[in-house]
């Protein structure tokens, strides 16, 4: 028989924190008459019915890669949108313009349903793993299953909101007297530490019973690798020095109701083993591996034929995995992303919400596509991330940075791609017309990057007419600067995640080749192993995550290329310099250019910059990119880079993590406001 009371308490816990119970349970419109019903957690239909439901607040606010209707933070210094200059209420009534964003105008009641999201599948995920136990339709090993499922769910939804909100309130395993009143139900905020603890132990409980493998069908669910994978992720924002070693007035300021500091002033190496070992885990599983695509001798406008990447004795005479000499790594790249590969083909997709409808990154391609394929053509990069990328043979682009005071002295190029050039094929993959400033650039560049007069395929465009489309940006050529929000603020526009037959013709997002969001893919995790390394001066012992064996962890310079060199053999660019790899200052640069370009629009770059406490420089600095208000009789002058007007740019205490909703603050009278924003209304 079910414990009705226990079913009960938590929904009230729930409640009486973050909402009214009648809130909740209209919310919940399949389950609001059946919360009492013992037939819930004996019928194996609706118990998997229930299961379903606490994913269900995954998408849109939960979503990592998406537009910015429900969350806007897959936007940084790196990529942005223009098509909400001017401020309107949407169906949520938050509608938030880049620069409100970027400039922190945003209040208290903007884009707050994360919060409201995570809490109900945190209770949804309660509730059911209270209660499976007692489903006798189920065997002993769809339970262990199925439960895992619910506390891996749980345990990312607090990630989430530890990774917006800071220290959030952990609520307890047992559950409250909802009898009792607000005041002495509510729950204080934990620190960091405790929040990132409670979520790591909770993944390692999941793992034990996570399958390794599902099946396509069950794409969407988690794996035990996406359970390690997310506790990797914890650690190493734990180990990160926003949240380790912290003496900044943030930190200062950050505490509970009890004035207890939530982020630690206290530096602990050790945190950083711990994050290495963690990503170490997902490695030894020996279940994932970075996706590539094989060589092509020849090819079609929208597959060329390979690029081969400039000579190197260390990688172009070896194959896959050694080296690039049987890969093609543009469309190794660019198939990644664009809907080429299934979710269930991918070897490197650790976990998604697969196409969980609202915010996925077919919305982020409509807002991509230019407006000859009906597209929004309102997301762009920033000149900054164009010059992130390297030049093929691994250099710096000449003129990187120039404009922000960080160049070398170097001039950007001059001249374009002729006729004959483009006839030659002197430039591939670029077309005639284009600035030689894209020239010869890495693979990635091509795959993620719209520059000016880049060719866009539209495989489907009902005229064949516009079909393979040159596309320039330049004022005037139906692409550029208009009094209209569609057109790239500046003049550089988002390839990643464009299929060749995608189109937004006729609005109709059909037209768009369905993708797979990559919440949490195995490049990362190598990154990560290989940054959680470099910052180690000690030797570390470090169990691992089911204690069968014991990592050795040190800045040991071989394991490090574990890491990094995978990653940057499959963008055919050469490894870094020994030099490089023996200063960890210097390796520290690297590793986060790294991760700037290889996630580029993953909704990881904004949070990296806060973690590394990054943020009040790279996103106060002036956003640069084309002269968009030149004519293509004034080409040189639009690709001389100037300060985008329409693009602003700063940085305050109070953007370091989001503030929480003034109704919740009123809920739980033990919680606190994150430093710079107020209590009530």
């Amino acid at each position: 028989m079910i414990n009705k009371i226990k079913i009960f308490s938590i929904v009230f816990i729930f409640a009486g924190l973050f909402g009214s119970c009648t809130d909740y349970l209209d919310s919940d419109a399949y389950f609001k008459d059946r919360v009492t019903d013992e037939t819930v957690f004996t019928s194996k239909l609706h118990s998997e019915q229930w299961l379903a439901h606490t994913y269900s607040f995954l998408e849109n606010e939960c979503a990592d890669v998406c537009s910015k209707g429900y969350s806007p933070h897959c936007f940084a210094d790196d990529m942005y949108y223009g098509d909400r200059d001017i401020e309107y209420d949407n169906k949520e009534g938050n509608a938030l313009s880049y620069n409100q964003f970027h400039m922190g105008q945003y209040d208290e009641n903007t884009k707050q349903d994360t919060w409201t999201q995570c809490y109900k599948g945190i209770r949804n995920a309660s509730i059911f793993i209270h209660n499976i136990d007692v489903n006798e339709d189920l065997n002993e090993e769809e339970i262990a299953d199925y439960k895992a499922q619910a506390r891996f769910v749980r345990a990312y939804y607090y990630w989430l909101l530890l990774r917006k909100y800071g220290p959030i309130p952990l609520l307890p395993e047992e559950g409250i007297d909802y009898t009792n009143s607000y005041e002495e139900i509510a729950i204080p905020r934990s620190s960091y530490q405790e929040c990132a603890d409670f979520i790591s132990n909770e993944m390692v409980l999941a793992a034990k019973d996570l399958k390794v493998y599902r099946d396509e069908q069950s794409m969407a669910r988690p794996t035990r690798g996406a359970a390690l994978a997310t506790r990797a992720m914890v650690l190493l924002y734990a180990a990160s020095p926003l949240a380790n070693g912290n003496t900044d007035a943030v930190a200062q300021e950050l505490v509970d109701d009890q004035g207890r500091k939530l982020l630690s002033s206290e530096y602990s190496e050790e945190k950083w083993a711990k994050a290495a070992a963690a990503a170490k885990d997902v490695m030894e599983l020996g279940v994932y591996d970075l996706y590539v695509a094989g060589f092509k001798a020849a090819g079609t406008p929208s597959y060329p034929a390979t690029i081969a990447p400039p000579y190197s004795a260390d990688f172009s005479d070896k194959n896959w995995p050694e080296g690039w000499a049987n890969i093609d790594p543009f469309e190794s790249y660019r198939a990644l992303f664009n809907g080429t590969i299934s979710a269930s083909d991918n070897p490197e997709l650790i976990f998604s919400r697969v196409n969980n409808g609202g915010e996925t990154p077919d919305a982020m391609v409509a807002h991509q596509l230019p407006r000859i394929a009906s597209g929004w053509n309102t997301h762009g990069i920033t000149q900054k991330q164009c010059d992130a990328y390297y030049m093929n043979d691994g250099t710096d682009c000449p003129g990187k940075d120039k404009e922000i005071g960080r160049g070398d002295g170097s001039d950007r190029v001059t001249g374009y791609v002729s006729a004959y050039d483009a006839y030659y094929g002197n430039y591939k993959p670029l077309a005639r017309g284009v600035s030689l400033q894209y020239a010869d650039r890495e693979p990635r560049f091509y795959a993620s990057v719209a520059y000016n007069g880049s060719v866009w395929h539209l495989e489907n465009e009902a005229l064949p007419a516009n079909r393979e489309k040159q596309v320039f940006y330049y004022r005037g050529d139906g692409n550029g600067y208009t009094n209209t929000m569609f057109w790239l603020r500046t003049g550089i526009g988002v390839m990643k995640f464009v299929h060749p037959r995608d189109t937004y013709e006729n609005g109709d997002i059909n037209n768009i080749v369905d993708k797979t969001e990559p919440a949490i893919r195995y490049a990362d995790v190598l990154l990560m192993y290989a940054e959680a390394l470099n910052e180690l001066n000690g030797s570390y012992t470090v169990s691992s995550w089911d204690g069968s064996q014991n990592y050795n962890i040190s800045r040991d310079i071989s394991e490090m290329k574990k890491g990094i060199q995978p990653v940057r053999i499959r963008a055919g660019v050469p490894d870094y310099t020994d030099d490089v790899y023996s200063s960890q200052s210097e390796f520290r640069i690297k590793l986060k250019r790294e991760r700037q370009i290889e996630l580029m629009g993953e909704g990881k770059r904004y949070y990296d910059l806060r973690r590394w406490k990054d943020a009040p420089v790279e996103e106060s600095i002036q956003i640069y990119g084309c002269n968009v208000l030149m004519t293509s009789g004034e080409r040189d002058l639009f690709h001389t880079p100037v300060a985008a007007f329409a693009l602003q740019t700063t940085f305050s205490d109070k953007m370091w993590f989001w503030p929480i909703k003034h109704s919740e603050l009123r809920r739980n009278k033990r919680l606190t406001q994150n430093p710079g924003w107020t209590y009530y209304n």
